[in-house]
């Protein structure tokens, strides 16, 4: 019987968590170890404390080359049950895709089980798990691309992992490296206006082609070197992958959709950066002044900004530009990968500039440098939302309402909110404020005709008094219902982004440089904001210092079905474990209250 096969009748349609996992392992529960321990009653706060310590530890470590006490405490991490406590809930309360099955069909863990998951993980590990392969459609695109699921163990053991990995990185990855936790695409969007800002130049606009698909096994694991977690990640990246019930083989790329997946792409894509300064420093020396320039001018004059697969690279010389890219390639090829010939393209920011392409997109938006002759320079650099983006976001809204034609306002209101605000966030940080009013124009316009066919045959007037009345004698002509109002893109203001240091980690300790950054972060929602400061950027139920990873939520104090409002003083930010929590507490309370006739 092929392998296959064998998989196949050991795993068939979904079974008990027990069943699968249980069984196989063979290890006993935390609970039958000790009945009194409950997953409620964990200190959560001692468990984030001690695993930062360690981190902080594995992280001062690999920035000072001390590999040895880095390995120790890496391996001390591992061993750790409160680690594995913080890994299991990770992966069943915090991970977005917490409800979505592996090849074993487990999901939704109860607190019990969740304490079964966290012995497990103290035994030896067996042979990972084949993914489960989806198929999931490219935005805008026909295509698909693929994404693999490990089972809930594999999931919880990469995390435990990255936990020990992501420190040692952290402080090894190149300052250009953007695309990880700490780094946003405002910060590389920050990196490429610093590097043009004061002189126009050629720019490679560069994308890999399926970088988690075909990145090199044996370049990766040569990469990674001698660490603790060598053997495990091996298995991971052999582990194979089952597509539509037929077992495939991985001889190559890593499984886009595993915990660890996007920190492999990072590491395999770490020395890009190096190699291309290395470059630089061959080029042959210019002259100004007289003066020769110093090498650190000509590795400041070639500059890569790099987003996970999305890359740029800026010089003013196009010859140079070219070389680089020869440079690049050759470098990607050993491990690998190559660039998208569609996606790379090569043109000058300043416009109408020897006859090359003006601008280019990057993460959604567009740069370009204008001439002027308000400026010493002779030109300003200006940097828009792409339009393509904002065609994408138009048609995205002009959609949601042509599928609620016959909804209330209110619901058409909770569609368009979310998607008008995140959308407004995300592109808050540059000269969007002539968009913005575009946008919300064409948006009224298709407001108007949705209203209008619901009313054929009453005056224009009424429909304006129905669903356009006055807001506080301060705002006319916004959908509203009386209680939801529609939000505007030029509600949300424009605010510069502060790129972050260079230097900085989340592993370093400085809790008030990255406390005082997460309110400031695009795409953070003015609650979210006035919550945080409020709270001294502390978590309402834990007390813990919400970190940049860490997942937060608006929680209301007194719920509002129980007749709570909806002011900032009924309100609270709680991670999000916390406020899962708080929420099976308040159904408790207020089902016995009800019960009891004490509501």
């Amino acid at each position: 019987m092929n392998k296959a096969k064998i998989l196949k009748n050991k795993l068939g349609s979904p079974k008990p968590f027990s069943s699968v996992v249980w069984d196989t392992y063979d290890i006993p529960s935390q609970a039958s170890i000790n009945p009194t321990l409950k997953w409620k009653d964990i200190d959560w706060k001692k468990v984030e404390k001690y695993v930062f310590k360690l981190q902080k530890l594995i992280y001062k470590a690999s920035s000072r080359g001390e590999l040895r006490k880095m390995r120790k405490y890496q391996r001390l991490l591992t061993k750790s049950y409160y680690a594995r406590l913080l890994a299991v809930r990770r992966v069943t309360q915090d991970n977005q895709g917490k409800k979505t099955a592996g090849v074993d069909g487990i999901k939704n863990l109860t607190p019990i089980q969740r304490l079964n998951l966290v012995d497990i993980l103290r035994t030896r590990p067996l042979k990972a798990s084949p993914t489960r392969r989806v198929w999931i459609p490219k935005p805008g695109k026909d295509e698909k691309r693929p994404l693999g699921i490990p089972t809930m163990y594999d999931r919880a053991l990469q995390t435990l992992v990255k936990l020990g990995m992501e420190p040692e990185w952290e402080a090894r990855f190149e300052p250009n490296s953007y695309g990880l936790f700490r780094r946003s695409a405002h910060d590389a969007i920050e990196a490429i206006f610093s590097s043009i800002n004061r002189k126009p130049k050629y720019v490679l606009d560069a994308d890999i082609s399926k970088c988690f698909d075909q990145i090199n096994h044996d370049a990766l694991l040569g990469k990674i070197g001698i660490s603790p977690y060598r053997q495990l990640i091996k298995q991971w990246l052999k582990s194979g992958v089952f597509d539509n019930n037929q077992f495939l083989e991985t001889v190559e790329g890593t499984p886009q959709g595993g915990v660890i997946s996007p920190l492999l792409a990072n590491i395999a894509l770490h020395g890009m950066e190096e190699r291309l300064m290395k470059f630089a420093e061959e080029l042959p020396l210019r002259y100004l002044n007289g003066k020769s320039m110093a090498k650190i001018y000509k590795c400041q004059s070639l500059s890569i900004i790099r987003y996970a697969d999305d890359f740029v690279i800026l010089h003013e010389d196009i010859k140079v530009v070219l070389q680089a890219k020869t440079v690049i390639q050759e470098w990607l090829n050993q491990i690998g990968l190559e660039l998208k010939p569609e996606k790379t393209r090569i043109a000058h920011t300043l416009e109408k500039y020897e006859g090359t392409k003006t601008g280019f997109d990057f993460l959604g938006f567009n740069i370009r440098q204008y001439k002027v002759k308000s400026t010493k320079q002779g030109f300003k650099t200006l940097i828009k939302p792409s339009s393509k983006s904002i065609k994408t976001h138009y048609r995205k809204l002009a959609e949601i309402c042509d599928t609620h034609k016959t909804a209330p306002t209110k619901a058409l209101i909770a569609k368009l909110n979310p998607i008008i605000r995140g959308w407004a966030n995300y592109f808050s940080t540059v000269v969007s404020r002539e968009i913005f009013t575009k946008l919300d124009m064409l948006l009224w316009k298709r407001l108007w005709r949705w209203v209008s066919r619901r009313h054929p045959n009453k005056p224009a007037s009424w429909v304006k008094e129905k669903y356009f009345p006055k807001i506080k004698k301060t705002r006319n002509w916004t959908l509203n219902d009386g209680e939801y109002v529609l939000n505007l893109h030029t509600d949300v203001p424009i605010t510069r982004h502060t790129k972050v240091k260079s230097t900085a980690s989340p592993y370093d300790g400085k809790w008030t440089y990255w406390g005082n950054r997460i309110g400031k972060y695009p795409g953070v929602r003015k609650e979210v904001t006035t919550l945080l400061k409020q709270q001294k950027n502390k978590c309402a139920s834990c007390g813990l210092t919400f970190r940049p990873t860490d997942l937060m939520e608006v929680d209301h104090i007194k719920p509002r079905s129980e007749g709570g409002d909806n002011t900032y003083k009924n309100k609270q930010l709680l991670h999000r474990h916390c406020h899962e929590t708080k929420t099976a507490l308040d159904k408790k309370t207020y089902s016995c209250a009800k019960v009891t006739g004490f509501t």
